[in-house]
């Protein structure tokens, strides 16, 4: 037990320490402040604009910015639908796949482009390394990017006062990429490829076993997209097991690594946040929210982990912890870290399989996905979904104090409140009518590998996992169908911009209001009291939200096997 208190204490040391860094360093990039990388940055970033005709200085409207959003999407689904689609005629395919079917196609593109990177096929029986790192690795690049961009956004939506700009997307975009991702992934690349990640551009390798017969250990250029798709809280696996492979994650330094990029980025901008708005108590404010809820859900989940099976018990096998479908070179308590961690910020990626985690775990990872993965999140929007819940936590202490809600000395009118409202509620909508049909329709019930409780909880988990852009999955269900690949990449495209474009439009009207002085009548946005406000109102949502569709599922499934009943 000191171990795990040692190894915990010693991972959130790390990462707090680093994240207040990244923060600080981030907000220098995108207020246009000299860093110590701008030397040797800054004529990238220049090229990058002379080749794409940004002008570096003009700003976008609320319109503008929310249209170049949408149409910088819309452009890369059809780019990495169409190389799926023509991969066999392209080069680097030295397995010579064919081309994607064209509704796993549709899914892969949609998901890569909305930072989900959901994966119903096998990376390494079906992607050539063109369409891995030309397709797939710059999404997780670019996709990061928006998110960060649009977050970057929103924050200047605070901190200006009566103006109709708030940046200008390709600017945050490239700044995101070239300032923050690729420096980023360059040093974990280096660090993951000297441990034994593979990084190579060789054909597939032919072994032969010891019975005699040939077996293909697939091989790949897996470090470098590893990397990204850590810190870009994407997800996507270059192998099928994900980072459950030790061709991904060989060792607990890897591991280590891996947990501390998925991490980074969205604990640090909660702090690039407090440094722009020039108010890093609140920076700290929304970080205790997130950690507070985040250490409750692992508490949860490690407890329960750890608890085991109940049934062993009764095969005189009591005590032992729950192993099944974890890496023994992990362990328990660092695959629920990873668990937590990746459903908390829309990551995806997994060391353990979520599907043999006991049923408490199972709703926990649920829980995060379901409440929009804000507890830190992913890359950008995460704080997006953040600051929705702040100001509806403003509107009920509104209420309570008799005031207009107001935040950081903006007034928070009704537009504000409906498109609070409209990102918080619009993704549940979306995953529970999917779901919903995917359970009363006999070709969808087809792809469930376990009756019952089970069968509804992987359902429900597929599209918690598509709404909230995770990527994550039950892997007893069977996804790789016109139906399922065709509604999740609906709920995908949903979850994506029923965010972004809610914090786009949130950004455009506060930037155009003026800023309302500090009183003693204003409500403390740095205290205890709305800590727990916060904490209290994401808790409440969460629970009226799902409580019904959890009972049945991960519920259920806890006390029939308690009673003495298995999937």
């Amino acid at each position: 037990m000191n171990s795990v208190i040692i190894y915990l204490a010693t991972f959130f040391t790390i990462l707090i320490a680093l994240a207040i860094l990244s923060g600080r360093y981030m907000a220098r990039v995108f207020n246009g402040q000299p860093t110590f990388l701008t030397p040797i940055l800054r004529p990238l970033e220049t090229l990058i604009y002379r080749i794409c005709g940004i002008h570096e200085e003009q700003e976008m409207s609320l319109k503008d910015y929310s249209v170049s959003v949408v149409v910088f999407t819309c452009i890369s689904l059809i780019v990495l639908f169409l190389l799926q689609l023509l991969q066999k005629l392209l080069p680097f395919n030295p397995e010579h796949f064919g081309p994607v079917r064209w509704d796993t196609a549709i899914n892969a593109a949609i998901s890569f482009v909305t930072n989900t990177n959901w994966q119903s096929y096998s990376g390494e029986t079906t992607m050539s390394y063109l369409t891995q790192m030309f397709g797939l690795a710059v999404q997780n690049f670019v996709s990061a990017g928006v998110g960060i961009a649009v977050a970057i956004a929103m924050m200047r939506g605070f901190i200006r006062k009566e103006v109709k700009t708030i940046g200008n997307f390709w600017v945050d975009l490239v700044r995101s990429v070239v300032y923050v991702l690729l420096p980023l992934s360059i040093i974990l690349t280096i660090v993951l490829a000297s441990q034994g990640v593979v990084q190579t551009l060789r054909p597939y390798v032919k072994a032969q076993t010891l019975e005699g017969k040939q077996q293909t250990i697939a091989v790949g250029p897996a470090a470098s997209q590893v990397a990204i798709k850590q810190l870009g809280s994407n997800g996507g696996g270059f192998f099928n097991v994900n980072s459950a492979h030790p061709f991904e994650n060989p060792n607990w330094l890897t591991n280590f690594c891996e947990l501390l990029a998925i991490l980074l980025i969205p604990v640090a901008l909660v702090f690039t946040f407090g440094s722009m708005i020039r108010n890093r108590k609140q920076g700290f404010a929304l970080f205790y929210v997130m950690l507070i809820l985040f250490l409750l859900g692992f508490g949860i989940a490690l407890w329960a982990e750890l608890s085991g099976n109940p049934m062993l018990g009764k095969i005189g096998v009591a005590g032992n912890a729950n192993m099944q479908g974890k890496e023994t070179r992990f362990g328990v308590v660092s695959s629920v870290l990873w668990g937590q961690s990746t459903t908390c910020t829309s990551n995806g990626s997994v060391n353990a399989m979520h599907d043999s985690k006991m049923p408490l775990t199972g709703l926990v990872y649920m829980f995060n996905m379901g409440i929009g993965e804000v507890i830190f999140g992913g890359v950008g929007v995460g704080l997006i979904g953040m600051l929705f819940y702040v100001i509806l936590t403003m509107f009920i202490a509104g209420l309570m104090i008799g005031r207009t809600p107001e935040f950081l000395g903006k007034k928070l009118g009704p537009y504000e409140m409906i498109m609070a409202v409209i990102g918080v509620l619009l993704p549940p909508v979306a995953l529970l009518i999917g779901s919903a049909i995917a359970i009363i329709s006999p070709v969808a019930r087809t792809s469930i590998a376990n009756p019952s409780a089970h069968g509804l909880s992987e359902i429900l988990y597929a599209y918690l996992s598509a709404a909230g852009n995770n990527g994550s999955a039950f892997a007893g269900l069977n996804a790789n169908t016109v139906f399922y690949n065709l509604t999740l990449g609906l709920a995908m495209l949903v979850g994506r911009f029923a965010t972004i474009l809610p914090g786009l439009a949130i950004a455009g009207s506060l930037a155009n209001k003026k800023t309302v002085p500090t009183s003693i009548a204003t409500f403390p946005t740095t205290s205890i009291l709305f800590v727990g406000m916060v904490v209290t109102v994401i808790i409440i949502v969460g629970a009226l939200t799902y409580f019904p569709i959890f009972t049945l599922g991960p519920f259920l499934e806890h006390l029939q096997l308690f009673g003495g009943k298995l999937f």
